[in-house]
């Protein structure tokens, strides 16, 4: 068996230094290459930079929310799941209303799928949350849609669904939304739950 690197910091040092060499990070903000390395280290993707998009604000409105106390809202539990917690800076609840049995039948009557009616749930808890939808377009599709109508608003969404269906024209909307709604997103077909998690764990603690 060939020799390995063994000790976990060393992996983690020279993970985000090869990042750094490799990644082109020159267009970014600090906070932002923070933000895409972490991103970047989740998937194995130098080029994923090419694809990701921040709004002027995103980074550091949403620190700011957590480090305020602010939850942080799910579309699924394996984004829910793959939050570390003891980078959060205040304890930050972390919410995924996907399995409340309500789910399906609020889904039935609205006609979309459960991640997108599991977000009617989110009430209140939405207005200063960060967002983190890594799965399901239909839910960015929808909170886009019911945020036209909705009191409150998030401090920063990270739209950045999966998928051949759907998960490409969630992003451009949202990254495209008239609502002022700050954002980072990953264009195209990439994304998904490791890659939020990545945005969520760097947003949460700069420490690497």
């Amino acid at each position: 068996m060939s020799e390995y690197v063994r000790d976990g910091a060393e992996i983690y040092r020279q993970s985000f230094a090869t990042i750094r060499a490799e990644a082109e990070l020159g267009g970014l903000s600090p906070d932002e290459a923070q933000v895409a390395v972490r991103m970047i280290h989740s998937c194995g993707m130098v080029d994923l930079v090419e694809d990701l998009a921040f709004s002027a604000h995103a980074v550091p409105r949403a620190r700011a929310a957590l480090q305020a106390g602010a939850p942080i809202l799910c579309d699924v539990q394996m984004v829910a799941s793959g939050v570390t917690r003891r980078r959060l800076p205040a304890d930050n609840e972390v919410v995924c209303t996907l399995s409340d049995p309500q789910v399906p039948e609020l889904a039935r009557q609205l006609g979309t799928t459960r991640s997108a009616a599991a977000i009617e749930l989110w009430g209140q808890r939405l207005d200063g949350a960060v967002v983190a939808i890594g799965n399901a377009p239909t839910a960015l599709f929808h909170l886009l849609s019911h945020l036209r109508t909705s009191p409150w608003r998030p401090a920063a969404i990270l739209g950045i669904p999966v998928g051949f269906i759907g998960a490409a024209e969630s992003k451009r909307a949202l990254a495209d939304n008239d609502l002022g709604l700050d954002y980072i997103v990953v264009h195209g077909r990439r994304g998904g739950s490791a890659i939020t998690c990545g945005a969520l764990n760097a947003i949460a603690s700069t420490a690497e």
